[in-house]
């Protein structure tokens, strides 16, 4: 395998940078509730003869909550996203069990007529019902941070494939012409 310290370096940093703009439009957009997509997101390079392969993986709602999920009646939150309710694709009760542990969390609770605390279960029903009907709003907040940093990755590269490949010349020409 042709070692290549630069390249790795180059996609190593290209994905802390990811992970920590994503991790501040998180926070930014108040969607840290309880800290899971913040801390679950992660970066993998592995190089291997012929090649390498780059990963940036996290919770699987983390892409509900980025490109936005149509609802059944309505399409106005996220017109573009690839994702919509009731298609029978999802985990059978998932949303209801992530709003669920979100009014908990967050303790919030609706009212009724006469003033009194609705159970956060019936709070949670409520928010479901609205959340499958209209959907999850596009965030883009995982999007946007790896936009911005792809930009910059290429002249990185350009520069470490260009210094990788001096080395390995140098090797060459010493191994080969000693």
């Amino acid at each position: 395998m042709f070692n290549t310290p630069n390249i790795k370096q180059a996609f190593e940093t290209f994905g802390k940078e990811v992970i920590q703009n994503a991790r501040a439009n998180l926070t930014k957009k108040d969607k840290n509730v309880s800290n899971e997509l913040y801390n679950g997101m992660e970066y993998n390079y592995e190089g291997y003869k012929g090649g390498f392969r780059f990963t940036i993986s996290m919770p699987e709602y983390g892409i509900y909550q980025d490109e936005g999920v149509k609802g059944t009646q309505s399409s106005a939150k996220a017109p573009k996203s690839q994702f919509r309710f009731g298609t029978g694709k999802g985990k059978s009760g998932g949303l209801t069990q992530g709003i669920s542990r979100w009014v908990r969390k967050r303790r919030f609770q609706f009212r009724k007529p006469n003033g009194q605390f609705m159970s956060y279960d019936s709070t949670a029903f409520l928010i479901t019902r609205s959340v499958w009907r209209t959907g999850i709003p596009t965030t883009n907040w995982f999007t946007n941070a790896f936009e911005n940093k792809f930009k910059r990755l290429q002249p990185k590269l350009e520069d470490a494939f260009k210094l990788d490949a001096e080395r390995f010349l140098s090797f060459v020409k010493k191994t080969v012409f000693a």
